[in-house]
């Protein structure tokens, strides 16, 4: 995929009197610093003569080639499980996420080289997405601003085509400022060196995934080496885009979801599961007699392994992880520098995840305390619970002092169980100084008896921590995305 090239895509319906689409039209006013908050929220349905027709629930025309048919329907538990696990996991990944826009990079005139190549590549992008349809409108207005300013930002990697639909997905979701850098951390956190130059990182992925096939599907790797069929004739377009433009939209959706959670061994998982399904078995290569047979089963793939629940569940039992692919990329680099020479692009290691992203952001991070709606007293009943609660019962010692204290009549009132738990542990918390510590040798048995116990404790806590440094275990990744 060149980074100046143009592709031939379908354009969107344009209507009469629509904008033209010039740069003229798609720079930001005056006023759009304080729209733009709102900028990427509407339709341009309306003023393409889009009225009458209906939108899916991703916004897609209905009928359009971006449109899916019949979606199978997913439980409602399964979609309040879904929101609930994301309100946690975004309980700390919003901190890297929200930034301050930087204002100059939306006000700045930008590179021409870079801004006619972004200019003739806005209508390719979802051209039946109600945001996109309109030659002009707001949501091609946002998406150059975004890939004007990651030139602006990163000068030496200037625009790559394929950054186009990666913006376009995340101004469906979020504002301009928030898609820019989330595109920024795509860009150099997740996918670093993918839109460089020479793209020299695709190049190398491209054999770590061959490698990796091999492992996966044996009949399918052997089938693509005896045809000689470079991985960057298939897998290009699936990495670079992250299958934005190959998969059903709730099959997107729910693989960048797990991109962004786990990293870029989500996308490897989807090419090996597409190519396993696809080329894995004798009787689908009986179609595949040669290369050209071999790419249009690639790029025309069954709708059944591309299914929301199919895949994902594939995706999920996978065993290719993050040390697999480190290790494999090591190789694959050790060969590239043996064949080919140095890297001429420097780019920084990838983090697989969010979880390793904001690991390695410096500064202490405090975490978000739960705020509940609804608050109870303290002596109020829990709901559904009969009668009132009970009250504590005070230990004998606690008896004691209480009539020791009455009887020098220091107190008035009786003190509650909680004062009580509080006086006691305050004394726990703040022993007396002149009390001596005592001799380990007349130390309770039962204490010295546990002591062992902790110490195991704690060092099986601690072997377990370092056995596994995967962002997620497979057992979790099923209970996140199931």
């Amino acid at each position: 995929m060149a980074k100046s090239r143009g592709e031939n895509g379908p354009r969107a319906p344009a209507a009469e009197g629509s904008l033209s689409g010039t740069r003229e039209n798609l720079a930001p006013g005056p006023d759009a610093a304080a729209a733009d908050e709102l900028s990427s929220l509407g339709s341009d349905s309306e003023a393409n003569g889009f009225a009458e027709r209906r939108i899916d629930k991703f916004g897609f025309i209905v009928g359009s080639q971006g449109a899916e048919g019949a979606l199978e329907e997913v439980p409602l538990e399964v979609l309040r499980q879904r929101e609930s696990k994301w309100l946690d996991m975004l309980n700390n990944w919003d901190k890297w996420m929200a930034k301050k826009h930087k204002k100059e990079l939306d006000m700045s005139p930008g590179d021409p080289k870079w801004l006619d190549v972004i200019e003739r590549d806005l209508h390719r992008q979802f051209p039946f997405h109600e945001m996109f349809v309109s030659r002009g409108g707001h949501g091609q207005q946002d998406l150059f601003r975004v890939l004007k300013a990651y030139t602006l930002y990163r000068p030496e990697e200037g625009y790559c085509q394929a950054q186009a639909p990666i913006a376009a997905v995340l101004l469906m979701h979020m504002p301009a400022e928030q898609a820019f850098w989330c595109l920024v951390q795509i860009c150099e956190k997740y996918l670093p060196g993918y839109y460089s130059e020479k793209l020299e990182a695709i190049q190398l992925d491209g054999e770590i995934l061959f490698s990796l096939l091999q492992k996966v599907s044996p009949v399918a790797h052997k089938h693509l080496s005896r045809q000689k069929i470079d991985p960057l004739l298939y897998m290009t377009e699936w990495f670079m885009c992250a299958f934005a433009r190959t998969l059903p939209w709730s099959s997107v959706l729910r693989v960048w979801d797990m991109f962004f959670c786990e990293g870029v061994k989500i996308i490897f998982r989807v090419g090996l599961v597409l190519l396993k399904h696809a080329l894995g078995s004798p009787e689908k290569l009986k179609a595949c007699q040669g290369q050209y047979e071999t790419i249009e089963q690639l790029r025309s793939l069954s709708p059944k392994i591309m299914q929301e629940a199919f895949l994902v569940q594939e995706v999920v039992e996978l065993p290719v992880t993050e040390r697999q692919i480190e290790r494999e990329h090591l190789i694959q680099l050790r060969r590239w520098q043996e064949t080919r020479g140095e890297l001429q692009c420097c780019s920084p290691p990838r983090l697989h995840g969010a979880k390793a992203i904001l690991e390695a952001e410096p500064g202490p991070r405090p975490t978000l305390q739960p705020s509940p709606s609804i608050r109870l007293p303290p002596d109020a009943p829990l709901p559904g619970s009969k009668g009132k609660p009970k009250p504590p019962k005070q230990s004998q010692k606690e008896k004691e002092q209480w009539k020791q204290t009455k009887a020098s009549g220091q107190l008035d009132k009786p003190p509650t169980p909680s004062q009580a738990k509080v006086a006691a542990a305050a004394g726990d918390a703040c022993p007396p100084q002149d009390v001596p510590p005592k001799d380990p040798a007349h130390q309770d048995p039962a204490l010295q008896d546990s002591a062992p116990q902790d110490s195991t404790h704690h060092h099986s806590q601690d072997s377990a921590h370092h056995r596994s440094q995967e962002s997620l275990t497979s057992q979790e990744s099923e209970d996140t995305y199931l």
